[in-house]
């Protein structure tokens, strides 16, 4: 290698996935190139059936694999294991592959780095020596577009009373739903802690949220003839979304316990976050996240200022982008030099 190595991100048809990539690569402070990716059905098989293949790419894809190959491969998602070994196998040169969320057993060994988030598996020793466990997922959400969409929505929201007490909501999943009569309770209760403390609610959406939940919680945020203050953004509606803003600019957060990565990105920042999680509502891998979550310091369960006094309290930033990314500068400093 000769210069600045070249870098691949590996970019499929799941954001949460594409996000982790390119926040890791976005970290690492160095050039890189997007490779984007789109599969054909033999991608739903087991990485130990598919090997270090591109079995499951799409004809299309196929044809964008090529010289002059990566140095470093950074991909998320089981799906792009077999790619990135397949590329590893095919360069004719050494090829760091860093893979973030678990590959599967077979082939492990030719990954650089693998990064697992604690919650998605909890076996307390084993490890293999290319293993790095995180806490949360990486993400995108640095300091510096913090600032940015600070300064993008302060004018926007500037004329309503504080603290700004942000609503992050997510939805259903796949095997949990999100009915209209939670989104309602959760909203109404927000609504409460906002009256109580004399502030205001930033209520933004999602996509997988649903509009009759959308529906119930504008009417929650609302309260009897339109006078509750709040800022709100519904994803049926379309328009700018104010998501990063609000995490940027609240005093406090609330965030539903469904989404991995929205966990995450409200505890980049460093106001207080409450993660809304009641029994039943969330898998249990995200259960496990908000233990992780709890016992670091990064946040509390909602049910914690319910009945108490709004505490104004801080912690680090959580940035396991940043962690990773170091990881792996490592790994280039001492392969290339």
């Amino acid at each position: 290698m000769h210069g600045q190595p070249l870098i691949w991100v590996l970019t499929d048809d799941r954001a949460g996935n594409v996000a982790q990539a390119l926040g890791v690569a976005e970290a690492l402070g160095r050039d890189f190139k997007t490779v984007p990716i789109r599969y054909n059905p033999l991608a739903r098989l087991p990485n130990a059936l598919t090997g270090a293949s591109l079995i499951g790419l799409a004809p299309e894809t196929r044809m964008t694999f090529g010289p002059p190959w990566p140095d470093v491969v950074i991909a998320a998602g089981r799906r792009t294991g077999p790619i990135a070994r397949w590329i590893k196998k095919n360069a004719g040169k050494a090829v760091i592959l860093a893979q973030i969320m678990n590959p599967g057993r077979r082939g492990a060994e030719d990954f650089d780095l693998i990064v697992v988030p604690r919650h998605d598996c909890e076996r307390p020793a084993g490890d293999a020596p290319n293993v790095m466990r995180v806490t949360g997922a990486p993400h995108r959400l640095t300091k510096e577009r913090l600032a940015s969409a600070a300064d993008a929505w302060r004018g926007r929201i500037k004329a309503v009373p504080k603290p700004l007490i942000a609503l992050i909501v997510g939805g259903a999943t796949r095997r949990k739903p999100f009915p209209a009569d939670l989104a309602r309770t959760l909203a109404a209760e927000v609504s409460r802690v906002a009256e109580r403390e004399g502030g205001t609610v930033l209520l933004a959406s999602s996509r997988r949220t649903g509009a009759a939940a959308e529906q119930a919680m504008k009417a929650a945020v609302s309260g009897p003839h339109q006078l509750r203050p709040h800022h709100a953004f519904f994803w049926s509606a379309g328009g700018d979304n104010p998501y990063f803003g609000y995490l940027a600019l609240a005093d406090a957060i609330v965030v539903t316990g469904d989404s991995v990565s929205m966990c995450s990105e409200a505890c980049a920042t460093s106001a207080p976050v409450y993660i809304y999680a009641p029994d039943g509502m969330v898998a249990p891998k995200h259960a496990r996240l908000h233990r992780h979550l709890y016992g670091g310091g990064f946040a509390r369960p909602f049910r914690s200022i319910l009945g108490g006094e709004f505490e104004r309290w801080t912690h680090p930033p959580l940035n396991a982008a940043g962690e990773v990314a170091q990881k792996i500068d490592d790994l280039i400093r001492r392969r290339f030099g």
